[in-house]
């Protein structure tokens, strides 16, 4: 609805006010920071929700866009304890959240076990509050389970990485209960799509999507 609503009010006239476009809309105009609401508008039998953080969500973001199945995914914060979290907030480690991304997909075309494959093979899950150069509890290795029954499919798959012997140390991705999920700053979303050459882009990010591409081929969307 966040999006939707910034861009329909690209489309029209500079006289309508955001009140009277979000009323339009049938929602309501706050200066809160947007709160995702698609938990609870993904009931279609074509529409579930995952969220995870592993690290930056520019590069997360970047990579699970690109995965067939997917159908939107969202960069914003989760996990923490001060309500609707700015990124500057987020960056001072002291909010608790994470930064994440929120995923719909349809279980029609791949399941939450794929989901957790490409998931884990582009982050590393074994260093605690830190990925690469990025340290601090905001970027933490974490799933935020939807129900009971992700919380038990994620156990499993953590527990069966541990058991694999694919990595010198364990894996120290938490799980925890999915509470508000707040979409980030317009700026973060699509960051990789629309600046490819930034800095951490080419330096950070670029590495992840090439990793999904080498390890997840058969799963790239057509056309990317």
């Amino acid at each position: 609805m966040y999006r939707l609503i910034q861009r329909c009010s690209t489309l029209m006239a500079p006289t309508v006010s955001p009140i009277i476009l979000c009323a339009i809309m049938g929602s309501v105009v706050s200066g809160d920071q947007p709160v995702s609401d698609a938990s609870n508008s993904a009931k279609k039998s074509d529409e579930a929700v995952a969220t995870f953080a592993g690290g930056c969500f520019w590069c997360t973001e970047a990579v699970f866009e690109r995965m067939e199945g997917v159908k939107d995914v969202v960069s914003g914060y989760i996990g923490g304890h001060v309500p609707n979290p700015t990124y500057e907030q987020v960056c001072g480690k002291k909010t608790g959240h994470a930064e994440a991304v929120e995923i719909v997909f349809d279980p029609n075309k791949t399941t939450y076990e794929e989901l957790l494959k490409v998931f884990f093979k582009t982050h590393d899950p074994t260093t605690k509050n830190r990925q690469g150069a990025d340290v601090g509890p905001q970027y933490r290795s974490a799933i935020f389970f939807h129900s009971d029954e992700q919380k038990e499919r994620a156990k499993k798959f953590i527990e069966k990485l541990n058991a694999s012997g694919e990595y010198r140390r364990p894996v120290v991705t938490t799980l925890e209960n999915a509470t508000k999920f707040y979409v980030a700053e317009e700026y973060h979303q699509d960051y990789f799509r629309l600046n490819p050459y930034a800095p951490y882009c080419q330096a950070v990010v670029k590495n992840k999507v090439r990793k999904f591409n080498r390890e997840f081929g058969d799963k790239i969307k057509k056309g990317e």
